[in-house]
């Protein structure tokens, strides 16, 4: 784990600092958005001593970087990129599946593997920072970007998330293979009222610190460099006003060392949006006695944050804690001895990386119904692949990538840096002679291209049919967040006929989150979330249907059956009338850590030892094939001074097993894993009774239990 508090690493840090001018102190507070200023004001701003440049790549980062090193001091500009899942900008680069279909693995290799590859290509590109985990809860799926989170779970988040942030940033943050990591967005942004992007949040301290700060705590314990804060607020206080949020829990309780930056122009928004402060001055001068360290975007921050203390408005103290917190990551990072040119750019895309994308979509695939149609039975001698999203490469990738990786001619390596769903069935097919045929049928948005018809026809000779449905970008992200869920366009329809023509209809979700859609769903002969797989996502579902993959993943977030059900999560609290509509069941109709597999498995004898707090479970794959299987340990309290959830996830296992095999396998559990918060936020482990259940999802019916008595 990287420190970034040494003393040696303070000590230079202090020297630097006793050298800068107020005005260089500003500056190095100050993120500059590199697209938006002119070449010769980016110049400028390098000479004046900004901190850090955002979305620069290539040459113009070496001349910026050139001209910051010339100054008097010549402190490193740090160069930031949202390299989300993979380094996006880059058509070189790797595209490894969003946050919420790797988490469908529940493995945090594939997690720590991830950040290790995306750094490399990073790193390659001359870049230091990448503004990535979002540790935000994936709980109200209208959220344009639930896509980039780790799902509903706080454990699993944090598990995963504090994984991606080794991978980031290693073992040796000045090695020039890594990069510093970013937890995003302190505190609770995925929490907005009616899913909405950015706006304020119904949120309390405990309830801040009992739900959603867990991930934070556990990227903080991995050592992350930095975190970015949310726009929204809590009691009416903007986050990034917040010196509780920020000073007093993330600092003193949580004991963070890096830096902490705004997010996007967060300083303005005070004034702009938020309506807290009533010019820019006063607004640097909350965001900085808060405890923001770095101000993205706002470059007027610079000019006022100078006033401010020359006026006495603000101690100059402030603004050394922050530029100490900023050049401790630098000085750590080694970018005052090698500024430039960090990082193998053959590594770029290269078979090494390529194979862990693979690797990374074949373990997210989660199949959720499967009425026998699957694996395909190798008698078939004709697919009908259907759906515009069979075939568009920029819905499989999803968010943050921005472009779509063109194919090469047959004389580029790599041959194929990515495969379709319909590319991978053809691939899949072509040595079994099994003939495959494409039509378009309708895509999420209307289209002129849209033909049901044909669709219809095309499927009307085929022995089985893969549709493939979802959303498309224009339907997620920032800003764009969704009020009905439901399969949009005539999606459904579609559904309809060709489940009309009495085929097996195979249905493939390639989309940002679970969306409505119980009767396709419930009426497909299989269905198969593969939400955004990256370069590699097509391969790996066509290899789960054609049974060269087993498929091992489990769901991170529950589906929910109608738009109106939102927000529905496993770990809700307990109702007096059970949080029943009278139009619709009370449960998801897909939940938390369910997927299926083409073997099966079987818990017994589980055992609780109630003064070491070590569960067993003997696990038995009873079916015909190795597989793997996701074990998950929850907890309830069964009677607490305060409401707390009806199960909580607190311990997972990812195991392989051969035919017939058996396992008994070990969790060694915490007494923290039994605690709550009390009122008055104090952390406490009540005495009484506890039931742990030990299963392959959190559903009732696949648990196995067993109460614990804690005295």
């Amino acid at each position: 784990m990287v420190s970034w508090n040494t003393p040696a690493v303070n000590a230079r840090a202090n020297e630097i600092l006793s050298k800068m001018t107020l005005a260089e102190k500003a500056a190095q507070m100050v993120q500059v958005p590199f697209a938006y200023v002119t070449r010769e004001e980016a110049l400028m701003w390098a000479k004046r001593g900004a901190g850090s440049f955002l979305h620069v790549l290539g040459n113009d980062a070496r001349e910026i970087q050139a001209a910051a090193m010339g100054t008097r001091l010549g402190i490193p500009v740090l160069f930031g990129i949202d390299a989300i899942h993979g380094h996006g900008l880059n058509q070189q680069a790797v595209i490894f599946p969003s946050q919420l279909a790797a988490a469908c693995s529940w493995n945090p290799e594939i997690a720590e593997e991830m950040g290790r590859v995306t750094a490399r290509e990073v790193a390659a590109d001359g870049l230091h920072w990448t503004f990535s985990p979002v540790l935000c809860l994936g709980r109200d799926t209208r959220w344009g970007r639930i896509d980039e989170t780790f799902g509903e779970d706080p454990y699993l988040a944090g598990e995963l998330g504090a994984a991606i942030v080794r991978g980031y940033q290693g073992d040796d943050i000045s090695d020039g293979e890594h990069i510093l990591a970013c937890a995003k967005h302190y505190i609770g942004y995925g929490d907005a009222v009616g899913g909405r992007d950015s706006v304020d949040t119904e949120m309390t301290f405990r309830k801040l610190k009992e739900t959603f700060l867990p991930p934070f705590a556990r990227a903080v314990e991995a050592g992350v460099a930095t975190i970015m804060t949310a726009y929204g607020s809590i009691d009416g206080t903007p986050f990034t006003a917040s010196e509780r949020a920020m000073r007093t829990i993330l600092r003193d309780e949580l004991g963070f060392a890096g830096f902490v930056v705004t997010d996007w122009d967060n300083v303005a928004s005070l004034v702009n949006n938020q309506h807290v402060a009533a010019d820019i001055d006063e607004a640097s001068l909350l965001a900085a006695r808060a405890g923001n360290d770095m101000m993205m975007t706002t470059t007027a921050f610079y000019e006022s944050a100078i006033r401010l203390v020359e006026s006495g408005k603000l101690d100059e103290s402030v603004l050394d804690e922050a530029v100490r917190n900023i050049l401790r990551v630098k000085i750590a990072m080694g970018l005052l001895e090698r500024p430039q040119d960090r990082g193998t750019p053959a590594c770029l895309g290269c078979a090494e990386h390529r194979e862990s994308a693979l690797a990374a979509a074949r373990e997210s695939v989660t199949l959720l119904k499967n009425d026998g149609a699957l694996p395909l039975d190798p008698s078939i001698r004709s697919i009908a692949v259907i759906g515009a999203n069979a075939d568009d490469i920029r819905a499989q990738y999803g968010d943050w990538t921005y472009f779509t990786h063109p194919h090469p001619s047959p004389k580029t390596t790599p041959a194929r840096p990515y495969v379709t769903l319909l590319e991978g069935v053809q691939m899949l097919a072509e040595p079994h002679g099994i003939a495959v045929t494409y039509a378009r049928g309708c895509g999420p948005l209307p289209n002129e291209a849209d033909d049901l018809d044909a669709a219809v026809a095309a499927a009307q000779d085929a022995d089985f049919i893969v549709l493939a449905v979802g959303d498309v970008i224009e339907q997620s992200g920032e800003f764009r967040d969704r009020a009905d869920l439901s399969l949009s366009n005539r999606q459904e329809e579609l559904f309809f006929r060709l489940r009309a023509l009495g085929k097996p209809v195979v249905t493939v979700l390639i989309a940002t989150k679970p969306l409505c859609m119980t009767k396709v769903a419930e009426e497909s002969a299989a269905f198969i979330a593969a939400f955004n797989g990256g370069m590699y996502g097509g391969q790996a579902v066509a290899e789960a249907i054609f049974g060269a993959l087993n498929p091992s993943g489990k769901l991170p977030i529950s589906f929910p059956r109608h738009s109106g059900q939102i927000p529905v999560y496993y770990n809700s609290m307990p109702g007096w009338h059970g949080g029943k509509y009278v139009d619709l069941p009370d449960t998801p109709l897909f939940v938390f850590g369910e997927g299926l597999s083409y073997t099966s498995f079987a818990y017994e004898n589980v055992h609780v030892d109630a003064q070491t707090l070590q569960l067993s479970v003997r696990l038995t794959n009873t079916g015909a094939r190795a597989g793997s299987e996701t074990a998950q340990v929850y907890v309830r309290d069964l009677v607490s001074s305060v409401i707390t959830p009806v199960k909580r996830l607190i311990a997972f296992q990812k195991v392989t097993l051969e035919a017939g095999e058996s396992r008994e396998l070990v969790f060694q559990l915490k007494r923290d894993d039994f605690s709550l918060l009390l009122p008055d936020e104090l952390r406490v482990v009540e005495p009484g009774e506890f039931t742990l259940f030990v299963g392959g999802s959190s559903k009732d019916g696949d648990l196995l239990r067993q109460n614990i008595n804690l005295s």
